[in-house]
């Protein structure tokens, strides 16, 4: 098949499709779209069949060029929403040039959209180059003048790339912006301005946010075209599938409750802490406590995040201890329970955090300890919010008999299983 009649098929589709979309009828499976077979192939092989909202919304106006702009619950699957774009902007042009850019607010985020672009992409597509900070620039460099047609990058790393001419981005086609509105909060919006600075005005623009509040929908009123508007649910609300729960304990029995509910959890589960130092402390806790653990947060190198990642994503340590570093931009299958050990400093981060469990319609269970003054915290996120946090109460333990010097002593103690008293 010679490229004009691949072409005139590949608009003929898109005009199909066109007409779908305005007949009202709701795509219901990723074969509706006029993807190259190779990319079909892909995604059946990674058992995407079923697109969920955001995808079914996203992906059509995106496939046709258009600028867009687009908020919902964090896990729905947005990730995917703008990489198929991305891999069919590229299948239907040939170069060496950068002409795809992906900016996300950390380097985990930017870890995994390049896992999933090179999941995808197939043979005939060069390689994504990734560029974020704690790795070897050499490394990303060489990437880059390879022929990377995607650059998957944090915005400071980027921008340094960028002042020092080590990366030509006039001739990109389509910027997306991942966790928008994240990457502001972080301070990165003077390196966001720079660098959208350096690529074409002619270009499509991918704008995916959380929420859509000023600093945001400044940006993209600067800096797109007429976008199409995607709003789905509300971004500050979990899924529905996620199980809400809070224990109401004394301060100094939280850690055993904290023991209690990963003993009866099976599953990955991820526990948040508010600072670096509770992280510390409480990952080495659960060690000597016999739990396979591991932490991650901002002091942490690159190295030491991605292993503590990769062991938890593996299955090789089912706890993973964080701060909120890991509350946004952070996708691992299966988070069977998330329990918030402190509570965030934002109402908002509260939603995040909860969102690594439930994703992409999964269910899951969020669960939460507070003690003293974190009570009338936790009712405060719950008004403003609009949230119903069951209140539950750990089981109390079993009654451990004990012989000491030739007489009965008994102890009410948290019942731990496997743990032997002597």
């Amino acid at each position: 098949m010679n490229l004009r009649i691949a072409s005139s098929l590949r608009l003929a589709r898109r005009a199909l499709w066109k007409s779908k979309e305005e007949d009202t009828i709701r795509m219901t499976s990723f074969t509706e779209l006029p993807l190259s077979a190779a990319l079909q192939q892909k995604l059946a092989a990674a058992r995407f069949i079923t697109p969920t909202p955001v995808q079914a919304a996203a992906i059509p106006p995106a496939l046709e060029g258009k600028d867009l702009v687009a908020t919902a619950q964090t896990g729905t699957g947005k990730t995917l929403a703008f990489l198929l774009p991305i891999i069919d902007l590229l299948e239907r042009s040939a170069g060496r040039n950068v002409e795809a850019l992906v900016l996300v607010p950390t380097r985990e985020l930017a870890m995994q959209v390049h896992e999933q672009f090179e999941q995808l992409r197939g043979k005939k597509l060069s390689a994504a180059a990734l560029v974020i900070g704690g790795l070897a620039e050499k490394k990303q460099l060489q990437a880059i003048r390879s022929g990377a047609r995607l650059v998957v990058a944090t915005p400071g790393r980027l921008e340094d790339y960028l002042r020092r001419k080590l990366v030509d981005l006039r001739q990109v086609r389509m910027v997306v912006l991942d966790e928008a509105d994240r990457m502001l909060d972080m301070g990165f919006l003077p390196a966001i301005k720079r660098i959208l600075g350096a690529v074409p005005q002619q270009r499509q623009t991918l704008c995916f946010s959380a929420t859509l509040d000023q600093s945001v929908a400044t940006l993209v009123n600067q800096y797109s075209r007429n976008p199409v508007r995607i709003a789905l649910g509300s971004p500050l609300k979990p899924a529905e599938s996620v199980e809400l729960q809070a224990f109401e304990v004394g301060g100094m029995q939280k850690p055993d409750a904290l023991r209690q509910l990963l003993y009866n959890e099976k599953g990955r589960t991820l526990v948040f802490a508010r600072t670096k130092r509770g992280t510390e402390r409480l990952a080495k806790q659960l060690t000597r406590d016999g739990f396979a653990a591991a932490m991650i947060h901002g002091d942490r190198t690159q190295s030491q995040r991605t292993a503590a990642l990769n062991s938890f994503e593996q299955g090789r340590i089912k706890v993973l201890v964080a701060t909120d570093v890991a509350a946004r931009g952070l996708h691992v299958p299966d988070v069977m329970h998330v329990i918030n050990y402190d509570l965030p400093n934002l109402p908002e981060d509260f939603i995040h955090r909860i969102g690594r469990t439930g994703r992409a319609g999964a269910s899951g269970i969020a669960s939460t300890l507070v003690s003293g003054a974190e009570i009338f915290e936790l009712r405060s996120i719950e008004r403003m919010l609009k949230l119903r946090i069951k209140r539950r109460e750990i089981a109390a333990g079993d009654v451990i008999v004990q012989k000491t010097c030739n007489t009965l002593e008994s102890r009410t103690l948290m019942a731990m299983p496997g743990e032997v008293f002597a």
